[in-house]
Order: C-alpha cells, then structure tokens, then sequence
C-alpha cells in the first residue's frame, strides 16, 4: 500500500483592525518604541475590540471562512476542527465545537488544544496522525488567541509583547511523499513557575481576592524564559535538521514561533540559515501565540512552492517546545 502522509493543502489568517503601536504604549506604561523595538521586533499588535467581535473564538472563524472560500470547500465534509489556543471562550464549552457549528460543519468533531504558544505545533503532530491513520481526510486545525483579554496593560513586561489574531491550515492525505515528515516535541513542567497565569484554574479558583491581586493576567520571568526559549528552540530545530540530514541548503524556510526576534535569530543562527530564509511578522503582529505559526504561512503563502522543506520551531509556557519538518505540497 502506497504511504499516506498528512500535508497542508490550504492556510488562511486574520489579525483584528485596531492597531496598537509602541507610540501608544509609551502613553500606558513606563516604556518607549525604541526599548521595544531593539529587544523584541515588535512595533505594533492588533487587539480585538468588542465593537468588532468577541472572543478566540470569533478570530478563529474568520481564519476558517477563509479556508473555505480559497477551497471551494462544503464545510460538511470536514472530519475533525482542533482549535489551539491558550484563551478559551470559556472553560467548560469547547470553543472548536463552537467555531465548528458556526462555519457549517456539521458532520465534524471538534475540541481545544493547550499547549500555550507550542499549542498549533502540538496541534500540527495531532491532526497529522488521524490523517496518517486513514481514518479522516480533511482536519482544519486553527490557531487562534485573544491575548488582549488575560494582558496586564499596566504590566509592561508582558503587555509590550502579545496580540490577538488567528490563523488556520487544512490538512488532507498525501500519497506523493509530502506533508509532515519527522517531529521533536518536549514539555518540562517545572517551567510554570516562571509563565503562566495563577487564577482561573482549579489550583486557584476566581475570588474577590484574586481579582483584587490581579491572579487572572498572565505573567512572566523575562530573563529565565528568554534564556530557556533561546537554548531549546535552537537546540530542537538543529536536532530535526540533523535527524534528517538536512543541510542549510536543504532548508528552504524556518517558520519559527514570533516571541522575539532575538530568539528568532539565534535558532536561525544555530540552523546555519540566512535572514532571508527566516519567514518573520513579529514586527507586525507581536506573539499572537497560538497563531503565530499559521499567521506566518497565511502571509508568506505566495512565496511557498511544492516540495519546499520547511522546518517550524516553538516554544512555550509550561514549559513547552519542539520543531516539525514539514514538506510544502502545493
């Protein structure tokens, strides 16, 4: 029997309409454009604001229309809809049964994925084994995260750093060797002391207290997870391509998480890879986390070619990182 691999077929990504630049961050926060720029990229994030629509869930089916309309697609024949993220709608109703129900499709499951911003490259691994399996023949996995609604905007540490956006990839079955080839996937758990959010969950339910202590924003240690994200994505990109016997020539794009641009240039330096091989949006964007990934692909998607050999790279809260190689298929 001939080998059935599971390959992207379609992408699509939405970023909300208000721009929040460092100009106006220098008017929240004890801050300036140009401390931002030179230590994270990052010049300006969208926010989603009420007026436009609410919550992930709302970004994930603009993503997921685009799908649609680009494929011609009946959403009834979709098999599975996996919606990674890191802001829920809620904690209880799965926010992928939802976006299923309102893009159509009817006929598919459908549940969350939290990884923090490893939650669509875990996702990627997941979808891939119910294609491989032969089982299911379309899984539209979706990145989607309204950081806007768990973000301190008198933090500066952390508001400086993430935005709201969504982006989505159709995975369907693959018999000329394309698709997903080998992944490198790692958690260590001792790294939620370091970022994460302490109120909400069932260690620290929501109280008047909490709230008053400010429990339900994200928080993090800057210098301890830059230090872990530096030497872990680095070091699983450069495993993948060794694994494989990549070449930097091989390689012909690094489609890393957008954290910071420090450590997007130290994976790429450590991969052996050119700038120009880097595909990046951080400067647009900020770290949208679970959308980072399939935003990229959404914006550079006309510079991908068939057979190209794309390397992708994460790392996020818990701890959580890894890398897939992955062969472009249209």
């Amino acid at each position: 029997m001939t080998k059935i691999t599971a390959a992207i077929t379609a992408v699509g990504g939405y970023v909300p309409q208000f721009i929040l630049t460092n100009k106006m961050l220098e008017e929240m926060v004890e801050t300036n454009d140009e401390w931002i720029t030179t230590r994270t990229g990052i010049k300006e994030r969208r926010i989603l604001k009420k007026e436009e629509g609410e919550g992930s869930s709302y970004l994930a089916i603009q993503a997921a229309k685009q799908i649609l309309e680009k494929k011609n697609l009946d959403p009834a024949e979709i098999d599975l809809v996996i919606v990674a993220t890191a802001t829920p709608d809620s904690m209880v109703a799965s926010t992928a049964a939802f976006v299923a129900s309102e893009i159509g499709a009817k006929n598919a499951f459908a549940y969350d994925l939290l990884a923090a911003c490893s939650s669509f490259l875990f996702g990627m691994s997941t979808a891939a084994r119910y294609i491989e399996s032969g089982r299911y023949k379309k899984v539209l996995l979706i990145g989607a995260d309204k950081m806007s609604s768990i973000i301190d905007y008198t933090d500066r540490t952390t508001c400086i750093i993430f935005g709201d956006g969504a982006g989505a990839v159709l995975f369907e079955p693959n018999t000329e060797g394309l698709g997903l080839k080998d992944e490198y996937l790692r958690a260590d758990g001792s790294g939620r002391q370091f970022l994460g959010m302490e109120g909400g969950g069932s260690l620290m339910p929501a109280t008047e207290q909490t709230v008053k202590d400010r429990k339900h924003f994200i928080f993090q240690d800057g210098k301890t997870v830059f230090k872990f994200a530096v030497s872990n994505m680095a070091d699983v990109a450069e495993r993948i391509m060794k694994r494989n016997d990549l070449a930097d020539t091989d390689v012909s794009w690094l489609v890393p998480h957008q954290a910071n641009k420090r450590i997007i240039d130290a994976t790429a330096n450590r991969m052996g890879l050119d700038q120009s091989k880097v595909l990046m949006n951080i400067q647009r964007y900020g770290n949208t986390t679970s959308a980072t990934l399939p935003l990229l692909l959404s914006d550079y998607e006309d510079k991908l070619k068939k057979g190209d050999n794309l390397v992708f790279a994460a790392f996020g809260g818990g701890f959580t990182w890894g890398s897939i190689y992955l062969k472009w298929a249209y």
